[in-house]
């Protein structure tokens, strides 16, 4: 990163925290804190990773930084403006700058919009102004750009395979030209041999269109794949952090050692040197 210049994204000290139910109606009430102090920066056209078990905090982490949910402290900096802090107004003009990518490509598509109306609604919400002809324009061009055809457009979710409804998806949040997009495990849901053509498209749109990604998952051959850089979360904290090769070759942390050492590899005598690496001291 040039001297003197900031991250695209910076989150600093992140805590965001729930509301347990009372377990009797004399009991005092308690919280369950999801985020505890998360701290990372990701630059302008790379790929951050987190990775982590599930229920370790990383969708809960996604949502806070696309101001979904509110922290409870901390601060969520995209181009060092705090999203939490903005003005309604102000929020809704930044918006289009930073857009995000669910997990579930069946569910995250309304069944009775046509593409064109799923593709084009954050452009009717953030950008009202674009006619209704540049609108349409500006959806076939983006569907052509996920690998879809611009004829697509008049289709429904239903006439599409996993996969393809994932690029719908993608496409949609490519609409306003973002500058980040956080993708909360985009291809969990989809057979090994689509999770490739998608994680592939990932990269070369981050290529061709220099965007940055916060890239959410449990799958850490994936993570390996696609991400620059790092962070392992581990009960709403990050243990680890670092360039993706460096974390994967010399992990520091004895939890980041396990789990990698239980990522299944070809080679049986490496899979064998990285058990024993996650071995706590003492244990033979």
């Amino acid at each position: 990163m040039p001297a003197g210049s900031q991250p695209l994204l910076q989150v600093e000290d992140l805590v965001r925290e729930y509301r347990l139910p009372r377990e009797s109606l004399f009991a005092p009430p308690s919280r369950f804190r999801a985020v505890n102090g998360v701290s990372f920066s990701v630059e302008q056209g790379k790929s951050f990773g987190i990775v982590g078990e599930s229920g370790c905090g990383k969708s809960t982490l996604a949502r806070t930084v696309m101001g979904l949910e509110q922290p409870v402290s901390g601060r969520v900096l995209l181009e060092g403006r705090d999203i939490s802090r903005l003005p309604a107004r102000e929020l809704r003009s930044l918006r289009r700058k930073f857009q995000m990518v669910f997990q579930d490509p069946y569910g995250s598509l309304d069944p009775r919009l046509k593409v064109e109306r799923i593709v084009a609604e954050p452009l009717e919400v953030l950008l009202p102004n674009v006619s209704r002809s540049e609108r349409r324009a500006r959806v076939e061009e983006t569907l052509n750009s996920v690998g879809l055809k611009p004829s697509d457009a008049d289709r429904y979710p239903h006439e599409f395979s996993g996969g393809q409804r994932q690029r719908v998806a993608i496409a949609r949040a490519l609409i306003t030209e973002p500058s980040l997009i956080v993708a909360d495990e985009p291809v969990s849901a989809l057979d090994v041999s689509v999770q490739a053509q998608v994680l592939n498209l990932i990269m070369d749109l981050q290529t061709r269109r220099g965007l940055t990604f916060l890239f959410i998952s449990h799958d850490l051959s994936v993570v390996r794949h696609i991400t620059d850089e790092v962070a392992v979360m581990y009960e709403g904290e990050i243990l680890e952090t670092g360039p993706t090769h460096r974390v994967f070759s010399d992990p520091q942390h004895s939890y980041t050692k396990s789990l990698i050492s239980a990522v299944p590899y070809p080679d049986p005598r490496r899979s064998r040197r990285l058990r024993r690496a996650a071995r706590p001291a003492g244990a033979r």
